[in-house]
């Protein structure tokens, strides 16, 4: 038993209640998020410790054993989720300190971040199907209210397409959950697999199998991504760089625990499938990503075109492959939060979205520029910086696994984002400044340093890569082998 399993959960829950009462008072409201964050960041570290040294730790809510109550399972997978996610919340909510309105910020903006993070974080704890569901919807909930943030028409029309697509998946989610406790008799994840390991996974649990991925799939913009680069382009810089950081992240970490734990049983139909949907969304999300001129649009696309490549590790189910994803995960979160807040940046400095109508930003603003410069490059896979290794080992596991194809779909996305990294800081950064230092709408006062701290976060995890080696390895170990998922949960 581990009481520390709750505290990611209850932290930013409990003061995100409390600022409900003080949502006038906007210094309290930071101090106290602020607080609860970098609190929520020191558990995870202490469970990544603990996890280390005494393997996978597990809370029996209430005292009732499993599979009858309600279980926190906290292995090496989800508490490596656990810390990125409170360094991308952390580094977003300072950068909101000065962007965004102070009517905004007193429009309960810091309760519904803490929300969304609970929910988050609950979705990687959780040992319950069940509670997997309410954890997504808190999430959700409060993104439903944080992408309205603004005001526009536009986010209007996008943000009756986020909520309508996430609305249609939630019901598909409960479906699945009724489909699976009427087959099995249990929703607790471990048990789950246990009941699926004896009765076997026929055609009708694999049918049920396929309605989860739909409904991951599209949380998480895996092919169906209609919903995403709209909705990601509309709402406030922080809310939108923690929209990209991490919700997406959400779908695929389930899409992982679900088919490596309990629907593993027949990966030439389940995992195949998934590779294909990994290698068309690769596909489709490098065409947007090229096609654009328009830098938000470019951004969101990138985000889909990572989202095909992690998956591209699952389906290889090897040890290469899973270390590969890991890596690539940890880093996707990080950078993704840290470019969309440079993009922000830059459109707050120009006004515009265009990168035709921007240029030379390096050389009245090189820091920024240079972080730019390190993030793209990273994005491509470049050594030693933070998506190399993600990428090497991915590529690796799809050719040992036998997927060639999705290998060589991999390398051909990373081409994508070369060239769509290049022409953004082709066009946004170099070249002539257009803009005189009085024509300039903003500043970068106060938003630099949050961007320098993930900038800091993506090249340690890249040259200092060999520092956490052994905490992935063991996360690839426990995802690869569900007894020991399986036999935490039940001692």
């Amino acid at each position: 038993m581990n009481n520390l399993l709750i505290a990611p959960v209850v932290l930013p829950l409990l003061i995100g209640m409390v600022l409900i009462i003080f949502h006038t008072h906007i210094r309290l409201q930071r101090v106290l998020s602020l607080i609860a964050l970098l609190a929520t960041a020191a558990v995870s570290v202490q469970l990544i410790h603990q996890i280390h040294h005494h393997g996978i730790q597990t809370l029996q809510l209430g005292g009732w054993e499993a599979p009858y109550g309600i279980s926190f399972v906290g292995d090496m997978f989800s508490a490596l989720l656990l810390l990125a996610t409170s360094i991308v919340a952390v580094c977003c909510l300072i950068y909101a300190f000065p962007m965004m309105g102070r009517k905004q910020q007193k429009l309960y903006f810091y309760p519904l971040f803490l929300f969304l993070v609970t929910g988050v974080n609950g979705s990687f704890l959780t040992g319950d199907l069940f509670n997997l569901y309410v954890f997504f919807e808190l999430f959700l909930v409060a993104s439903y209210v944080l992408i309205t943030f603004g005001g526009e028409k536009r986010q209007l029309r996008e943000s009756l397409k986020y909520i309508f697509t996430n609305i249609i998946s939630s019901a598909f989610f409960l479906m699945g959950v009724a489909y699976l406790y009427s087959i099995t008799g249990t929703l607790n994840l471990a048990d789950l697999s246990l009941k699926i390991a004896e009765v076997g996974q026929d055609g009708l649990i694999t049918t049920v199998a396929f309605l989860f991925l739909i409904v991951f799939a599209l949380k998480a913009g895996l092919l169906l991504f209609f919903w995403l680069p709209g909705s990601y382009s509309v709402p406030p810089t922080a809310i939108a760089a923690i929209f990209a950081a991490l919700l997406t992240k959400v779908g695929i970490y389930a899409i992982f625990r679900m088919f490596t734990l309990i629907f593993y049983h027949e990966p030439q139909i389940t995992h195949l499938f998934i590779g294909i949907l990994a290698a068309l969304t690769m596909l489709l999300g490098g065409l947007g990503a090229i096609g654009y001129w328009d830098l938000k649009k470019i951004l969101t696309y990138n985000v889909v075109i990572s989202v095909g490549f992690i998956m591209a590790g699952l389906v290889s189910l090897t040890p290469a492959g899973i270390t590969g994803s890991i890596y690539y995960l940890l880093h996707d979160m990080i950078i993704k939060a840290m470019i969309f807040l440079i993009g922000g940046t830059v459109i707050h400095l120009t006004g515009t979205s265009n990168l035709k109508e921007i240029s030379g930003l390096i050389r009245r603003h090189p820091g920024l520029g240079w972080m730019f410069f390190i993030a793209a490059l990273s994005m491509v896979g470049i050594p030693p910086l933070s998506g190399f290794l993600g990428k090497v080992f991915i590529t690796r596991g799809t050719f040992e696994g036998g997927t060639f194809w999705l290998g060589a779909i991999g390398l051909v996305a990373s081409l994508f984002i070369l060239y769509s990294m290049m022409k953004l800081f082709m066009n946004a950064f170099w070249g002539e400044m257009i803009l005189s230092e009085e024509e300039e709408l903003g500043s970068t006062k106060g938003l630099l340093l949050p961007i320098v701290l993930l900038t800091v976060a993506s090249l340690a995890l890249g040259i200092g890569a060999e520092g956490i080696a052994g905490y992935v390895a063991q996360a690839t170990e426990e995802l690869l082998n569900p007894s020991l998922y399986i036999q935490a949960v039940f001692d």
